[in-house]
């Protein structure tokens, strides 16, 4: 089998490098097409998958375009030579190409459709499959197949990741020594247009309530304001998982890392103006009450219960048992896809 992934954003690497890796290991052929944002390479080097650049990004709408217009044809001529078996991706020029080539293009969201309608729109027309969790809102229509599970879940489930808690030395502190993290995100993406998240003085706020606690790390995805830059987190980005899954609380502006800090069993409070609008996230707040999520005008009540969360010794104890259901309820996402691909996703 001949199956090339398309890889736009980091997350996104760590979706798909389990199944890459074990479909190699077996003998099938594997092609990566990227988004070069400088991470995405680097994890990949790092996971041992060669990879073709295929854009770099651009800002704006029209940057967009054209990116996309370069992108589907760097993504063409990799497919061409051997026409793989299966396109697979987050991406809209997986869905493209294969229609262009004439082979199956299998695009997997984690998004509500309405969350995220340009995408939806020059994307799902062209798809053969559209691979979403059942949680989703979206129109379940014959092209649409579900999965109960998470994005997440096919890197972080115990099956596939068990942190390391030496990794924390990165940080210049001793395991079990107490510490938090505060991701920050860019908000650029075309779907983040007139959105917001944490601010500068808040997460100054919220340095001044933890640290009596432990250590504040700041992880950000752009640059950090100067007077939080003595707060950055330096570490290799492959080591972030481990990091998240050791950290005591994690407050983030960040749809991902809110989803994977709760999936490892680590209390998850976002803010941002996506809140109540993610089904995925707004099941891991409410079935599940592994996440907390707040509009930034909620700061204040962001801010107490990160209070109580500090003063509660049964904290601990609780997350576990939860993460447990959500472990007994969801499925290995990298097994399933293995599974489908081998079923053809007939």
């Amino acid at each position: 089998m001949h199956v090339l992934f398309d890889i736009g954003h980091p997350a996104h690497v760590h979706l798909f490098r389990n199944v890459a890796q074990r479909m190699r290991a077996r003998g099938d052929k594997i092609t990566v097409t990227i988004r070069d944002r400088g991470i995405i390479g680097g994890l990949l080097d790092h996971y041992g998958l060669p990879y073709i650049v295929a854009s770099k990004p651009r800002r704006g709408l029209v940057g967009n375009a054209i990116e996309l217009a370069i992108h589907n044809w760097q993504v063409l001529k990799a497919a061409l030579p051997d026409r793989p078996d299966f396109l697979v991706g987050t991406s809209v020029s997986v869905a493209h190409v294969g229609r262009i080539i004439g082979r199956p293009s299998i695009v997997l969201n984690e998004d509500d459709a309405d969350y995220v309608p340009l995408f939806t729109k020059i994307t799902y027309p062209f798809a053969n499959r559209v691979v979403i969790p059942a949680v989703l809102r979206d129109k379940k229509t014959a092209k649409v197949r579900t999965h109960d599970s998470y994005h997440e879940l096919a890197y972080l489930h115990p099956n596939h990741f068990k942190p390391d808690p030496e990794v924390v030395r990165l940080l210049g502190i001793e395991p079990r020594e107490p510490y938090f993290i505060v991701r920050l995100v860019s908000l650029t993406a075309h779907h983040d247009a007139g959105e917001s998240g944490l601010s500068e003085a808040q997460v100054l706020r919220l340095i001044a309530l933890l640290e009596p606690h432990g250590r504040v790390f700041i992880n950000a995805e752009s640059s950090i304001a100067p007077r939080l830059q003595s707060y950055a987190l330096k570490a290799p980005p492959e080591s972030m998982h481990d990091l998240l899954a050791h950290a005591k609380i994690l407050i983030s502006d960040s749809q991902t890392m809110t989803m994977e800090a709760a999936l490892l069993g680590r209390p998850a409070i976002r803010c941002n103006s996506f809140v109540g609008r993610c089904s995925v996230i707004a099941e891991l707040e409410q079935r599940y009450q592994l996440a907390w999520g707040f509009q930034p005008q909620e700061f204040e009540k962001l801010m107490t219960l990160v209070s109580g969360m500090l003063a509660d010794p049964g904290l601990e104890p609780t997350l576990t048992q939860r993460r447990a259901k959500v472990l007994a309820e969801k499925a290995d996402l990298t097994e399933w896809l293995l599974e489908q691909f081998d079923r053809g996703f007939a």
